[in-house]
């Protein structure tokens, strides 16, 4: 019995500490964002271009983050809904994605740097990068494997900074 109280004690520990220093982390993607899209031919889709607006903010006591983000893009507009989370017994960050259309997917990711985020999509081969400009910029880019081992551009988004979100 007091072994199992001990790790009740400890899950509760690990659950309610933790996450937040590391959320800390993804702060360089906090803000409210102008978002430009660039679609370049591939053979994935037709060249097209597009704009929206998102915002990514902190949730829960700093152990999520969120990103709200509407679009237009080939004449079609959505809106999605993602949640970022650190998975402690992983020591990897966690990203699930909800969209307007009903397409969902989860992926996981690794910090490569202090302004490079890099996320394994688990419902395809994408693969997907937030990647630090500058304190005002942000882009996206969404890269498909091709068969010499390389990666092809299949979407980036210009993420620019409309407003900085503090808490």
């Amino acid at each position: 019995m007091k072994r199992v109280f001990a790790v009740v004690i400890l899950f509760m520990m690990h659950g309610s500490a933790g996450g937040g220093e590391v959320m800390e982390r993804l702060h360089f993607l906090l803000g409210e964002w102008a978002l430009e899209y660039q679609i370049p031919k591939s053979s994935m889709s037709e060249a097209m271009t597009g704009s929206g607006q998102g915002v990514m903010r902190r949730a829960l006591h700093n152990k999520y983050i969120t990103f709200d983000y509407h679009c237009s893009l080939g004449g079609d507009t959505t809106e999605a809904h993602g949640i970022f989370r650190w998975d402690e017994s992983r020591q990897i960050y966690r990203y699930w994605w909800f969209e307007s259309s009903g397409a969902y997917d989860t992926a996981t990711c690794k910090l490569v740097d202090d302004g490079t985020l890099y996320m394994n999509w688990h419902g395809s081969v994408l693969r997907q990068t937030f990647k630090k400009m500058s304190d005002q910029e942000v882009f996206l880019l969404m890269e498909l494997p091709v068969s010499d081992g390389s990666y092809e551009l299949v979407l980036k988004v210009i993420m620019k900074r409309m407003e900085e979100l503090s808490d």
